[in-house]
């Protein structure tokens, strides 16, 4: 069995702002996070959010998309792991929609940068458990 499958995605979140009153050359910075929740189940939840937006009219024009994708995965593959696979998995879908809705609006289409997370250092909290009730 493969690490992971990724079984659906859907945008949660969407705001395009394009109030430019004329062409411009935009200077764009690109802030990504990316967490994923784990259930017991062997699935998990990943949430890619993108904010795309010109660094001095960041009022005139910015991108932000949130993508969710749930995935199952195998047994005994490591969260770290799974966090960059999955990163890997939705970024597609976010560089594609981002483009499209930028070429949609009738603009040059914007693309954005990949960036490999394999090398970071990824923290996480585990929350201990509750305890269960004694029956």
């Amino acid at each position: 069995m493969k690490e992971f499958d990724l079984k659906n995605y859907r945008i949660s979140e969407l705001q395009f702002v394009n109030k430019l009153d004329r062409p411009a050359k935009l200077e764009l910075n690109y802030q990504y996070s990316y967490n994923v929740g784990y259930s017991e189940h062997n699935t998990c939840r990943g949430e890619f959010k993108a904010v795309i937006a010109d660094k001095k009219m960041g009022d005139k024009f910015s991108i932000t998309i949130c993508v969710v994708g749930v995935f199952t995965t195998a047994q005994g593959v490591a969260k770290e792991v799974l966090h960059v696979k999955t990163y890997d998995a939705l970024f597609p879908y976010v560089k594609a929609l981002v483009s499209t809705v930028t070429a949609g609006a009738g603009i040059p289409p914007v693309y954005i940068p990949y960036i490999d997370i394999s090398d970071k250092s990824i923290y996480r909290v585990e929350m201990p458990r509750p305890p269960k009730p004694e029956e």
